[in-house]
């Protein structure tokens, strides 16, 4: 399968919303829901005071992931699914959600946690390298940073393993594995950033 070159457009994510509010099944999917609790078991901490989630669609995990965050930041390139996302976590004033583009879009910080899950792979290497360059930038000396990976054929600018891999290689200088585990469908990866020098 040929793989694109370059990141995938706004207009591709537009489209695929504008057909189905969602796309991915993230309300009713077992796939889904297995992953999510599969995530929020990997959290190293029970509790983090400032966490950043970009590209979190309808908002689903979005609010799962609030019972363990005092602050939680969270965005979609997508104003309809940011929406949706801010609709489903209405009743969490510790919940902002914000429509932006990764990762023109990154955020100051900083921040103890930041979920880069099943989208890192949509990026073309230049914005792959600048993504990590700023996660480096915001993530709190001791923090973690958490990848989710879907392990299946695509042809997205990067495999899920290979998103994973370069992101780990790309981010040695600030941060190191933690814990990774595996399953036929999908791939969990924790970094811990470095303490303060």
């Amino acid at each position: 399968m040929t793989r694109r070159t370059q990141t995938l457009p706004e207009d591709y994510f537009r489209g695929i919303y504008a057909s189905d509010p969602d796309p991915w099944r993230f309300t009713s999917s077992p796939y889904e829901r297995e992953k999510y609790a599969a995530t929020l078991a990997a959290l190293p901490q029970p509790r983090y005071r400032s966490a950043f989630e970009p590209a979190c669609s309808i908002g689903v995990f979005t609010r799962a992931l609030s019972e363990r965050c005092a602050r939680l930041l969270a965005t979609d390139l997508v104003p309809a699914a940011a929406e949706a996302a801010r609709a489903r976590c209405a009743d969490r004033p510790h919940v902002e959600i914000r429509q932006g583009t990764m990762p023109a879009d990154w955020p100051t910080g900083p921040f103890d946690l930041i979920v880069l899950s099943e989208f890192l792979y949509f990026l073309a290497p230049p914005d792959f390298a600048e993504l990590v360059r700023r996660a480096g930038e915001t993530i709190a000396p001791g923090g973690d940073i958490v990848l989710v990976h879907w392990l299946g054929e695509t042809d997205y600018p990067l495999s899920g393993d290979g998103a994973a891999d370069g992101f780990i290689r790309l981010s040695a200088a600030f941060a190191q594995v933690l814990s990774q585990s595996r399953t036929p469908d999908y791939r969990i990866d924790v970094l811990r950033a470095g303490a303060a020098s």
